[in-house]
């Protein structure tokens, strides 16, 4: 596998791991957890950031609807984020793999000292070959006034931690196999474009309008995180995350989904 990337940051969605039933998807999970912690053995520091705490507390609930409520959701996703993490331990763990979790709000990263006690402590796990798995902490986020702590999805947090940390790449695992010149679910002649260099006007136009039943992001969110990586002279690729052993693809450097930078 290619040597050039060696810290690497997976972003995974609530549309990858939650089925449109609003059952969870245990294959994508299990596949997730064998190809992170393949490549941990080989010696790659794995970070995975990954959304669907809300959507594992509605089947944990048996419920298949959203709720409008901010506190229902933050109950759901309090109840949701210790099942994912136990699926997730209990995944790893089959494959010889300790994880480790950490549950981050927006000013945990913006003030100086406690954005150092968080990368020292992912430091920290990368070097005991841990995968950090980190999440929003949905339960306290708010988003108020001058109390602002949430991020406006994980497709930003996962940008902002690949920035932080370093890493040599993020990739977005996504329900879509790149990204289109247009909403390939409205128009048949969509095509993809393989290679980002910078962030047009046109871009932007091409990424409005689209969203999931369980997540919150959609393309625009994609690109707002690409625009960080980017800012950051750093790479980011989108691509479907049905299947993630589609990484090792990516890491033999095959031309996968969308490269976003140099």
């Amino acid at each position: 596998m290619g040597s050039q990337h060696q810290r690497i940051v997976v972003k995974i969605g609530t549309s990858s791991l939650i089925y449109p039933n609003g059952q969870v998807n245990l294959q994508t999970i299990d596949r997730l957890a064998y190809t992170l912690a393949t490549l941990n053995h080989q010696g790659y520091e794995m970070v995975l950031v990954s959304s669907g705490a809300i959507g594992v507390g509605l089947a944990s609930l048996g419920l298949t609807k959203r709720p409008a409520e901010i506190a229902q959701q933050q109950a759901l996703a309090s109840i949701g984020q210790t099942e994912l993490m136990r699926i997730y331990s209990q995944r790893f763990l089959d494959y010889q793999t300790k994880v480790a979790q950490i549950l981050l709000t927006r000013d945990v990263l913006e003030y100086p000292v406690s954005r150092q006690h968080t990368l020292n402590t992912i430091e920290t796990l990368l070097g005991d070959s841990v995968v950090p798995i980190i999440n929003e902490n949905d339960p306290v986020s708010v988003d108020e006034l001058d109390h602002h702590t949430t991020f406006s999805d994980n497709d930003e947090l996962s940008a902002q931690v690949a920035t932080k940390i370093k890493a040599d790449l993020l990739i977005v695992l996504s329900d879509i196999d790149a990204f289109y010149d247009r909403d390939p679910h409205k128009f048949s002649d969509a095509q993809p474009i393989r290679h980002v260099k910078e962030i047009t006007p046109k871009l932007e136009k091409a990424a409005s309008g689209t969203r999931t039943q369980f997540g919150t992001g959609g393309m625009v969110t994609k690109l707002r995180a690409a625009v960080t990586i980017m800012e950051a002279n750093q790479n980011m690729i989108l691509c479907n995350g049905q299947d993630p052993k589609i990484i090792f693809q990516i890491l033999d450097g095959h031309r996968i989904g969308t490269r976003f930078g140099k």
